[in-house]
């Protein structure tokens, strides 16, 4: 199987002319910051057994690692370096069965990685401290989960996965919309059975995260008891807002922060909050930006410093820290990415 670069076209062609002056027509976004929209998730009947994720750092990176060769660098697991601490799979399929997914390592495209290396190349990593979890979607991956009976086999297959290979847990990077009600119960069915260590991240888009009322950020909140982190992709996208209403264009500080703010107001707890960027501009077809804007906004929303014109009316000093696509753009560019952006988060 072959992938185009993850991310295709698709947002901006969506987004092109779709303003964030229509997304405001539409209410679209944080209106005011704490609003009605922003009450507390409902407790889960899964919060008795919550999940512990104490082994993903307080400030961690995190960085999608290429099942296929797209002309980015060609990886083992064990070439991705010490900076990334939740590293996820990119991606597991769909089946034929409604709901369910399944994995095939690419071993021809990744020049014979085969299954076993690949497995043992996971149990060193989690040696090592690091997380490396099952990504689901991509912008050639569509599994769809609206009923009872596609939760219950996305919640199984996964799970299969997860003991199979050894899987810490589940990105999910569906670009194609999800219903939250029932993508909240196959995920805390598979946390409880998944267990101690389970880690949950995310990477929705910046549309999927403009409002509370949307299906991405509502099932962020249902499953807030076991989410680890949710790493927006602040690329392929038009402008956008911020929480203060006004708009933003990407590849900016202030795009950064101002929509970062729409979740660290809108529910989500710091330490569930991420930023989403390519690695190099191959990595996305626009919103790219350097590595030390990357931490100027990290600093901004952790510290107040470093900021553009949107300055947060608070800090939020635990925030989670930030991801990129991908681990095989990073080396293709020298690892420049990971080695400027990690050590700065693991020192907020």
């Amino acid at each position: 199987m072959t992938h185009a670069h993850r991310r295709s076209g698709r947002l901006g062609t969506l987004i092109g002319g779709f303003t964030a002056t229509a997304l405001a027509a539409t209410g679209l976004f944080l209106t005011t910051v704490g609003s009605a929209d922003a009450a507390p998730a409902p407790t889960s009947a899964a919060a008795s057994t919550a999940v512990s994720t104490a082994a993903v750092p307080a400030h961690a990176v995190t960085g999608y690692w290429q099942n296929f060769d797209n002309g980015a660098a060609v990886q083992k697991l064990s070439d991705v370096p010490s900076d990334y601490d939740i590293i996820a799979v990119a991606f597991a399929d769909a089946t034929t069965t409604p709901g369910a997914v399944d994995f095939t390592l690419d071993s021809a495209g990744l020049g014979g990685y085969t299954e076993d290396a690949f497995k043992a190349d996971i149990k060193a990593k989690q040696a090592a401290g690091k997380s490396v979890v099952i990504s689901v979607g991509g912008q050639n991956g569509t599994v769809s989960i609206n009923d009872a009976a596609s939760a219950a086999n996305f919640s199984d297959s996964l799970y299969a996965l997860m003991r199979e290979y050894g899987f810490d847990g589940v990105d999910i990077d569906l670009e194609n919309g999800l219903d939250s009600t029932y993508m909240s119960q196959a995920l805390e069915s598979l946390a409880a059975k998944a267990g101690s260590g389970f880690v949950l991240t995310m990477a929705p888009q910046t549309i999927d995260m403009q409002s509370t009322s949307g299906e991405y950020f509502k099932t962020a909140l249902a499953v807030k008891d076991i989410l680890t982190v949710v790493n927006m992709q602040y690329y392929n996208s038009g402008s956008m807002l911020g929480c203060d209403g006004k708009v933003y264009s990407q590849g900016t500080v202030d795009f950064l922060t101002a929509l970062a703010c729409i979740q660290l107001e809108g529910g989500l707890d710091p330490s569930q909050v991420g930023i989403g960027v390519p690695a190099s501009t191959s990595g996305a077809g626009s919103g790219y930006v350097a590595p030390s804007v990357v931490n100027d906004a990290l600093d901004c929303l952790a510290k107040g410093t470093g900021c553009g014109s949107f300055k947060p009316s608070k800090t939020y000093p635990g925030i989670r820290g930030a991801m990129t696509w991908s681990t095989n753009w990073d080396a293709t560019a020298g690892n420049a990415w990971s080695s400027a952006v990690g050590p700065h988060v693991h020192g907020l």
